[in-house]
């Protein structure tokens, strides 16, 4: 492992601009800022809001905030952005416009890849009682996987687009609700080789059936079950399944108001953040494991009372939490080599790197300090 790079690729949200959706959801002007800057305390000791320091409250239209961000990337250990791409089918896409303004202008000058957020929208992520369907995710067949493709093909031809073996990495949210994958993967693949490129790099995300991803030869890594499945849609954190520990926590939970269905919730799941990521941190079960780690966690921004909180973050329990999945990832050369951290700019998840009011550069220092390490090993 020593001669070859670990990556540290950070997720992106290209949400900090308005566009006429979230202005009619929302009310005109909204971006995850709205919901950052009017979070209120939940509990003592709660801090929020939690608020941007160096960067400001960026607008990602402007190519000044974004090589900004790049800057501060750089200097830190992370070695590119995955951005969160949002295609609903039938050429409906939203928020694009950073990455289509990066790809026109040529900057900044730093590696990317993209993730296929591939969710319906619902008003449950911003603590409605009742949600609509804001926006559906549909998958329409060949044609439309086709038209997808060629959307994605000038950004795989950029030459700071994310290859492993001369394909190009597409992280793909949630694999298994593609009803027809085969046909999706076939066809990526097929139109890849047409462009001169070996295949398509599928990373898949949250997954159900493990075993069935891992068999694969179409799909090279499965990122971060742990991260994404459990703490994004709940799930119990602290004990094993089937145990006296696990029943004994969900009757508690229960009595006080507790569930795991977050449109039932009526008070926030609290966890500490060291003792959670310590039941998050695996020993890699299969060569396809890639480990995604994240700095903080806090939604109350966005879900109020529904939120999920790792209360007591700190940037000093982060570069443990990284330092433990570097040092997995080290012991196991046959894994691809690659720490995805969850994420760059979540602000309305508290789930971010970029400097805040309270520990400044901090969270960024904890990356430096180990890919440092790493690299003077």
């Amino acid at each position: 492992m020593s001669n070859r790079k670990i990556e540290f690729l950070a997720y992106y949200l290209p949400q900090y601009h308005p566009i006429p959706e979230n202005d009619k959801w929302w009310g005109k002007g909204f971006t995850e800022w709205t919901n950052v800057v009017k979070a209120k305390p939940l509990f003592k000791g709660h801090e929020q809001p939690k608020l941007p320091s160096s960067l400001g409250f960026y607008d990602l239209r402007l190519a000044e905030a974004r090589a900004a961000q790049t800057k501060l990337a750089k200097e830190n250990g992370i070695d590119g952005f995955i951005y969160y791409q949002y295609w609903f089918g039938n050429g409906k896409m939203l928020l694009e416009r950073p990455a289509e303004e990066m790809l026109r202008d040529r900057e900044p000058d730093f590696p990317f890849c993209f993730c296929w957020a591939n969710e319906t929208w619902k008003g449950i992520w911003h603590g409605v009682d009742n949600p609509e369907v804001l926006i559906k995710q549909t998958y329409n067949g060949e044609d439309d996987y086709r038209q997808y493709f060629a959307y994605l093909l000038p950004f795989f031809k950029d030459s700071r687009y994310i290859k492993v073996d001369s394909k190009p990495m597409f992280h793909i949210y949630r694999v298994e609700n593609i009803p027809d994958f085969d046909n999706f993967s076939k066809i990526f693949n097929e139109e890849a080789r047409k462009n001169g490129f070996k295949g398509i790099y599928i990373i898949s995300t949250i997954v159900a059936d493990v075993d069935k991803i891992v068999a694969r030869e179409d799909i090279y890594g499965q990122v971060g079950l742990d991260i994404f499945h459990r703490m994004r849609y709940n799930q119990d954190l602290l004990f094993p399944k089937n145990k006296f520990l696990l029943k004994l926590e969900r009757k508690i939970k229960k009595k006080i108001g507790h569930t795991n269905k977050i449109g039932e919730r009526q008070k926030p799941l609290i966890f500490d953040y060291k003792k959670g990521v310590s039941k998050l941190n695996v020993e890699f079960p299969h060569k396809k494991y890639i480990s995604c780690v994240f700095p903080n966690w806090d939604n109350s921004p966005r879900s109020g009372k529904k939120s999920l909180i790792f209360k007591n973050s700190n940037p000093n329990a982060w570069q443990e939490h990284l330092q433990v999945a570097v040092d997995e990832l080290v012991k196991n050369p046959g894994n691809p080599p690659f720490i995805f951290i969850k994420s760059w700019n979540e602000w309305a998840e508290g789930n971010y790197l970029e400097p805040d009011t309270r520990y400044g550069m901090q969270w960024l220092e904890a990356v430096k300090n180990v890919k440092d390490s790493l690299e003077n090993k």
